[in-house]
This record gives C-alpha cells, structure tokens and sequence, in this order.
C-alpha cells in the first residue's frame, strides 16, 4: 500500500478496513464486519475519524459510532478533526451525526463544570478532600 498509494502502513490498514466493512455490510457478512468495526475502533485517529464516524452511521456500527463521538468529543482532538476533509464529508453525508456530537461535547462539558463546582464546594465550608473539619491556619 505505501509504494502504490504513499500511505503509511496504518492509515491504509484504516482504509481497508473501511472498505471491507462497507462491503461486508453490503454482502450480508456478518463476522467480517464485526472483525472490520474492532479493527476501526482500535485505530482511530485525527485524519481518519471524521470518516470513520460516517461510515459507522451508514452502516449502523454503534460501538464504532461511540468509540468514534469519544474521540472527537475530546477537546483537544475536536479541533484537529474540524479542520480534516473527512469532516466536511461527514456534515454533507451525515448532518445528523453533527447534532449527536454537539450533544456529546455538551454532556462532557457540563460533566465538567458540575464536578470543579463539587470540587470548589468541599473546601467552601472548611472541610478536607475526606470530608474532615479542618482549622484553617492564619497567616
């Protein structure tokens, strides 16, 4: 693969596996697709998500898609994926994929509010990270 299209060994192992799944979705292949979906889902990466994500959607591979919405909903990759084509693929061929992921971002982000605001409030009334009344010393 890497002599005939200049691809490195596991971004073409990806694309394979893309394409056997679609195909083993196509011809009724049960096993096959399940071996491509675990395969997919061990090799996510930044240039090949956004595709991966559509791909699952269209063929109804729901642990790809939440292994996939993971990945992307992590703030430090989503922008990476933003800029990739496979993202614009996946807003013209699945834009509802787009809303599941909004939702997605959302729910970590409110996790992580609701859980700094937990956190600031254990030392508000002058207890410790075990719930212990501590004396706050003066300086």
């Amino acid at each position: 693969m890497q002599d005939l299209f200049g691809l490195n060994s596991k971004w073409a192992s990806t694309l394979m596996a893309q394409h056997l799944l679609a195909a083993a979705d196509r011809y009724a292949l049960e096993r096959l697709r399940l071996l491509c979906e675990a395969k997919l889902c061990d090799d996510v990466a930044i240039n090949t998500v956004a595709t991966t994500l559509a791909l699952a959607e269209q063929h109804h591979c729901f642990q790809l898609k939440d292994v996939c919405l993971k990945f992307i909903g992590l703030p430090e990759n989503l922008r990476a994926v933003m800029q990739t084509d496979g993202y614009e693929h996946l807003k013209e061929s699945c834009p509802s994929v787009l809303s599941e992921l909004l939702q997605y971002v959302a729910r970590i982000g409110e996790h992580s509010v609701k859980s700094r605001a937990y956190h600031y409030d254990l030392y508000l009334d002058g207890s410790d990270v075990n719930g212990r009344r501590v004396k706050q010393r003066l300086y």
